[in-house]
């Protein structure tokens, strides 16, 4: 199956569970609380339902827009913006019937749950596959400029961070944008152990700067796959080939065969290789795009490590408090010119699953996007959850209920608000796809 519809599958799976459940939140806590629920829907029915099925009080259906879904709660001002029933006098079955600490848990239900899902899913994770510990990167890291001058250098392999030791060295890319890293340990080729501060707003350094990988692997230039049909293979590279010059230049590491790429892109080249103990040489010109169509693994010694159940509960915690806390951290640069561009809809999100159906990564996908979404509806904009919070704090703290039209009049708001955004973000999508930005 074609990798495009892989990945749609995989969304479209992935989503609709996650929204189910996110309405779960809401639903439960109003049936506790004896609120009565209209409707529960997956995806919009605007004019018509794909599905619809009366239960009790509450219609459940599937609707044909997949922007979401929602619960209809009687006596709130939502998204169907029902004026005539909340022009009618409050009954105590409706949701502005009940104290305020009620309907703040009703509120509080859909982001709770994806909270507590998204942790969930990562223990399940943690708990059926384990998890990966890099035993030993014998190369060490090429360093970028930038470090090279707080004294880094390349082959370094690093020890600790902020003082502790550092689990997975593959982490410090991310970990340098979006945590508080003041101090990294390394120790160099000869041996030598040295521990450099590292400047405050490195994130912001990074973003900037575009250097979002100042840490790579080195290996040695053996490829290891040629993709067909690209200039590699038209050229008579194999697995297993020994690069070891291009153009007459001597090449010793991978990143410096990638360098020599880059800086002849849609040129002639020479690369000069062995394959066995014969040399040889291969003609070929680099894409446009710098591509040959050549790939080496890295020279990670992965240990895999068994967490046990009581272990599982333990990391699976830790992996969503940092997948929130990191997210968090990130979501400061959507407000500069430069993240406006990089926001992305429901393209970008399905590039997140992988090209081929694997359990592991879509259920590891679904945590980390059942948590952004817990993120993203805790914002304080109107027809999110998070502006009926805000409006129901802002009651709890002054005792006066909000005016009821200038709740309608900003739930709108946040609903155009809201469209044009998704509009924006799919919008970028569109054009990524169609100009390769």
């Amino acid at each position: 199956m074609d990798p495009f519809f892989i990945k749609a599958i995989q969304l479209l799976l992935s989503l609709s569970l996650l929204i189910i459940l996110h309405e779960f939140g809401h639903f439960i806590p109003a049936k506790i609380f004896k609120t009565r629920v209209e409707k529960f829907y997956l995806f919009f029915d605007v004019k018509f339902s794909l599905f619809k099925k009366q239960i009790g009080e509450t219609v459940y259906g599937i609707g044909w827009l997949p922007l979401g879904g929602y619960v209809k709660i009687s006596g709130m001002i939502d998204e169907s913006m029902d004026k005539e029933q909340m022009a009618q006098p409050p009954q105590p079955w409706e949701f502005r019937s009940k104290p305020t600490w009620q309907r703040l848990i009703i509120m509080l239900g859909g982001v709770t749950v994806n909270i507590i899902v998204g942790v969930a899913i990562f223990i399940m994770i943690v708990f059926v596959w384990g998890g990966n510990k890099i035993e030993s990167m014998p190369l060490g890291f090429e360093v970028a400029p930038y470090f090279e001058e707080l004294g880094f250098q390349d082959g370094d392999r690093i020890l600790k961070v902020n003082g502790e030791n550092f689990e997975n060295p593959l982490d410090i890319n991310r970990q340098l944008f979006v945590r508080d890293i003041q101090s990294i340990t390394v120790v160099h080729q000869n041996g030598k152990k040295e521990t450099f501060a590292v400047p405050e707003e490195i994130g912001s350094y990074m973003w900037q700067e575009g250097m979002m990988s100042p840490f790579t692997t080195i290996t040695y230039p053996v490829v290891d796959s040629v993709l067909a049909d690209h200039p590699a293979a038209k050229a008579g590279l194999q697995k297993k080939d020994s690069i070891v010059g291009v153009n007459g230049n001597k090449v010793v590491y991978w990143h410096e065969f990638e360098q020599q790429i880059t800086e002849n892109v849609g040129k002639p080249i020479s690369i000069e290789y062995f394959r066995g103990n014969e040399r040889k040489m291969a003609e070929l010109t680099p894409t446009e795009e710098g591509i040959i169509g050549v790939s080496t693994n890295r020279p990670f010694q992965i240990e895999k490590v068994n967490y046990g159940f009581l272990g599982s509960i333990e990391k699976g915690v830790e992996l969503g408090y940092w997948t929130l806390h990191d997210y968090i951290a990130q979501f400061s640069y959507v407000f500069t010119a430069k993240g406006a561009t990089q926001l992305g809809g429901f393209g970008a999100i399905g590039g997140l699953f992988p090209d081929v159906w694997n359990w592991q990564q879509f259920w590891g996908t679904t945590a980390f996007i059942s948590i952004i979404l817990a993120f993203m509806n805790i914002l304080p904009i109107p027809a999110l959850d998070g502006g009926h919070v805000m409006f129901l704090l802002y009651e709890m703290i002054s005792g006066r209920k909000p005016n009821e039209k200038v709740m309608e009049y900003a739930q709108i708001v946040g609903f155009f608000i809201l469209i044009a955004l998704v509009l924006y973000a799919n919008g970028n999508d569109v054009y990524r796809w169609l100009f390769g930005g």
